[in-house]
């Protein structure tokens, strides 16, 4: 009778996929391919965009995968590396468009896929300044913001993925959240049911 397979570690994975083993790579890429587009498209608000910088991580993963010391979990090193990607390419796209802002169909494709807290208690119109005042806030804020806020991690988490201190953190959270709460304020409709949910506290 033949024995099952042991798991494959991260690590093992990874040694394999440098050494040229493509199902190994195809085997890193299906796990975490979603959670990397999903992060793609809350940071950078577009869906289009987040495909050709999601095929620009996995180009990346397959060219360092080798540097994969199994430090940290493989989700976090890859995460961080999407975090990175995604900063480039936002300081590339500011280069060329300083002033651009998000286009709205944009803004409402982000608001539909961001699991932001108590959803169900914002209106339509609220989701979409919700969304449009994350757009505006400094890349840094809002980062941190998003990671924290949007896709529940800890503020260790975040610092490692950003390469910042977990104070620094938990500082640009406050900031981002303090930074909400004047732009929705500055949004009569959706002034009620939004400056709870930005508290400076």
């Amino acid at each position: 009778m033949l024995e099952a397979a042991l798991p494959i570690s991260d690590l093992e994975l990874a040694h394999a996929s440098a050494a040229g083993d493509e199902a190994a790579f195809e085997q890193i890429y299906r796990a975490h391919f979603r959670r990397v587009y999903s992060l793609c498209v809350r940071m950078l608000g577009n869906p289009t965009e987040a495909e050709d910088v999601t095929q620009d991580v996995f180009v990346q993963l397959h060219r360092k995968i080798g540097t994969f010391q199994g430090d940290a979990a493989l989700s976090t090193w890859l995460y961080r590396l999407t975090v990175n990607t995604v900063l480039m390419h936002l300081r590339h796209k500011q280069r060329k468009h300083k002033e651009q802002l998000l286009e709205d169909d944009s803004l409402q494709s982000l608001a539909e896929m961001s699991q932001v807290a108590h959803r169900d208690e914002v209106s339509p119109i609220d989701r979409i300044a919700l969304e449009r005042a994350i757009t505006q806030l400094p890349t840094g804020y809002r980062n941190v913001l998003v990671l924290h806020d949007i896709e529940g991690y800890e503020h260790e988490e975040i610092a490692e993925m950003l390469g910042i201190s977990a104070g620094t953190s938990k500082s640009q959270l406050h900031k981002a959240r303090v930074k909400m709460r004047k732009l929705l304020l500055g949004n009569r409709p959706a002034k009620r049911s939004l400056e709870l949910k930005f508290k400076t506290s």
